[in-house]
């Protein structure tokens, strides 16, 4: 058996020549492929295969050059070529996988089979185009397998890095050369590994001895052995990293998918109210370094409400995306559409004058107007549209959309189909400052911030107290002492009447529990309630509640409810007044006069005082045509056996009247004004029970 020995300058020229022919591998994909089209690719793929291939199979005979062979030697042409053109397949599918824009796990695991086999099948086939002369070679299968483990490993890892830093390896020059240093410690490591796996042996040799009886072949297996070991681990580490970075690949996509869901409606994909928050705010701050102004289109739909009950909601949301389409094909690079509500729509110029903003509403009222053929079904409808611009109309986006929706309201006032400008006006100052009061108000119910102001009556003949009316006050924080007529209506229409008129009747009761102990006579206490609170369900519970409370006389509580309440649903009226009536309360209509009642229904209303609305009094004098109606009114009221009220009583004029047409209670700022209790009380109208 013969030793090989080496020319330690010809390996350190055969690793040379390695690294570099790897790191042309590394760079062949920034080099070449990066920006070109994709017909010259597979060229190119060819080209680069040849060279790397060539490369290698130097390196592997610069490495066999190093060798001291104990004989003269020459090559089989036909192996020797066989072996270029393995070279060059697993050249050419490295570049190929190199220039891949992923590596799924199953690819990179079939990647480094067969690159760690086409180089290890290079070797062999060229070790076995070396013709020895009188010698035979022979390999320990052991470091065969070792050699063919250390290429497929090591080309693992080397693709699994190039990958991991693809990104930054045309940036960072030392990453690219690790890379390169990697693959060609693979190629080196392989190729010496088998050489020392190849023993040469004279033709006759009766047995062959092993390269393992002294030290060196012990400590050569060791050192290969742990390599491979090393190498092993390495890539097993490189693809369980590599499956996990595909699982936040998966994941990362998911995230991105729920984010474009979350600023995007499901229904016709256009950005939604959350995207309006983040693309107004870029809007705002880059309009800081120019001075272009920006269009803000409020588009609502017309009656689309009707579509949905006539059609179907299936229809109506098919005319939706439909809509949205047709939209979306005349906006320009620098205008966007949106969805911010069920049937409204809004369009964002970024550049934009209040001209441009007219001629692309106008725009966008054609499109709506023509027919939309749905289920085949032709659909008409029309939109109004209102006009912000930023900054003159708003400077932020809150202001803007209210403005831009005042102006819309405009348009649907001014006959629907058509476009308006916002523009400030009395009126929509008094619309926002009752917004901001409605706004104020839920934190007024929560927090009790009302009290009880208290109006008395009188007698017409004597003048003396027969009563007291409670009227609600807002002590607002900042606002003072607020009337009704200030904040009643939204509070009907918030709903919040309900919690302040229970609010209310809890607070009468309580005052008559504490004149009924004092003896103080200032009966009935009225309360007025809304026509909302009227028909809750829950008014006869509560009520018995309270009485069940406070345990006062029923009789010394009266309720009062305009007429065009008690008028509403006449049936249920009857009824309620007479459940009412037999709790005892005592009732009264509010505001008579106002509404389209008539006593023939009147007469069948369980209710025990009549109050003539103050539009009768305002005007009152003598032979005017509001005595005659009065006259009218007050007769047949007493016929019917109901005491009645006059409201507004404010000249001793129309107190004379009054009590002349036989009026027999007043109530107004002639006699007493709304105080609050302390003051009531002080005053000169307490009398005992």
């Amino acid at each position: 058996m013969a030793h090989i020995h080496y020319d330690f300058s010809l390996v350190v020229g055969s690793v040379i020549v390695a690294v570099l022919a790897c790191y042309f591998a590394v760079s062949i994909e920034q080099s070449l492929f990066r920006g070109l089209r994709q017909q010259y690719e597979k060229t190119l793929l060819v080209i680069s295969g040849c060279m790397l291939g060539a490369a290698i199979w130097c390196m592997h005979f610069v490495g066999m050059l190093a060798c001291h062979l104990p004989a003269d030697y020459s090559f089989d042409y036909g192996l020797t070529f066989l072996s270029y053109v393995i070279a060059f397949i697993a050249s050419t599918f490295a570049v190929w996988l190199t220039t891949r824009a992923t590596l799924p796990f199953l690819r990179l695991v079939l990647g480094a089979v067969l690159m760690g086999l086409g180089i290890a099948g290079m070797h062999y086939t060229g070790i076995m185009g070396l013709v020895i002369d009188h010698h035979k070679v022979y390999y320990d299968p052991l470091l065969v397998i070792f050699s063919v483990l250390i290429a497929i490993s090591g080309s693992g890892l080397t693709f699994w890095l190039t990958f991991k830093y693809k990104n930054a390896v045309h940036k960072m020059l030392h990453i690219k050369a690790s890379i390169a240093l990697m693959m060609a410690l693979t190629i080196v490591g392989m190729h010496y590994t088998g050489m020392a796996s190849a023993a040469f042996y004279s033709i006759g040799a009766d047995q062959l001895a092993s390269n393992y009886q002294n030290g060196q072949g012990l400590i050569l297996f060791s050192i290969i052995f742990v390599s491979s070991l090393i190498l092993v681990a390495a890539f097993t580490v490189a693809v369980l990293e590599q499956r996990l970075e595909a699982r936040n690949k998966q994941l990362s996509k998911a995230n991105r998918e729920l984010a474009n869901q979350a600023v995007q409606d499901n229904l016709t994909k256009l950005p939604n109210r959350l995207f309006l928050a983040e693309y107004s705010h870029l809007l705002f701050t880059e309009h800081r370094y120019r001075d272009d102004k920006i269009a803000f289109l409020y588009i609502d739909l017309d009656r689309f409400k009707a579509v949905n009950d006539v059609f179907g909601h299936h229809v109506g949301d098919q005319l939706l995306v439909q809509l949205a389409t047709r939209i979306q094909r005349i906006l320009a690079e620098n205008q966007k559409l949106l969805r911010i509500g069920s049937d409204e729509f809004l369009m964002v110029l970024e550049t934009a004058s209040i001209e441009q903003a007219i001629e692309k509403s106008e725009q966008v009222l054609r499109l709506i107007q023509d027919s939309f053929l749905i289920a085949g079904k032709e659909i008409n409808i029309s939109s109004s549209i209102g006009i912000a611009i930023y900054p003159d109309h708003g400077n932020n986006l809150q202001d803007l959309l209210i403005n831009a929706d005042a102006a819309m309201l405009m348009s649907k006032y001014q006959g629907r189909n058509t476009y308006s400008v916002f523009s400030y006006s009395v009126d929509q100052q008094e619309a926002k400052s009752q917004t901001k009061l409605i706004n104020d108000l839920y934190k007024a119910v929560e927090e009790q911030q009302f009290i009880l102001f208290y109006q008395p009556k009188f007698t017409t003949k004597s003048h003396e107290i027969c009563g007291v009316e409670a009227l609600i006050r807002w002590n607002h924080p900042s606002l003072g002492l607020l009337t009704p007529n200030m904040f009643i209506t939204g509070a009907e229409k918030t709903g919040l009447i309900i919690q302040m008129g229970y609010w209310a009747l809890e607070q009468a009761c309580k005052q008559i529990q504490i004149w009924e102990r004092n003896d103080t006579n200032y009966f009935p206490l009225a309360v007025n309630l809304s026509a909302v609170q009227f028909e809750h369900k829950h008014l006869f519970s509560t009520l018995e509640r309270l009485f069940d409370k406070y345990q006062i006389n029923p009789n010394h509580l009266a309720i009062e409810i305009t007429e065009s309440t008690a008028m509403h649903h006449i049936d249920a009226s009857i009824r309620s007044f007479e459940r009412l009536r037999q709790m005892g309360i005592k009732l009264a209509i509010d505001d008579f006069g106002t509404g389209h009642s008539s006593f023939l229904y009147l007469k069948n209303l369980p209710v025990d005082e009549l109050k003539i609305d103050r539009e009768f009094i305002r005007d009152l004098s003598v032979g005017s045509k509001d005595e005659i109606i009065l006259e009218s009114i007050i007769q047949l009221a007493i016929k019917l056996g109901l005491v009645v009220t006059a409201e507004g009583v404010e000249t001793p004029s129309q107190a004379d009247i009054l009590t002349r047409l036989g009026c027999q209670q007043l109530q107004g700022y002639l006699l007493g004004m709304p105080v609050n209790v302390d003051r009531l009380e002080k005053s000169k109208y307490a009398l005992p029970i």
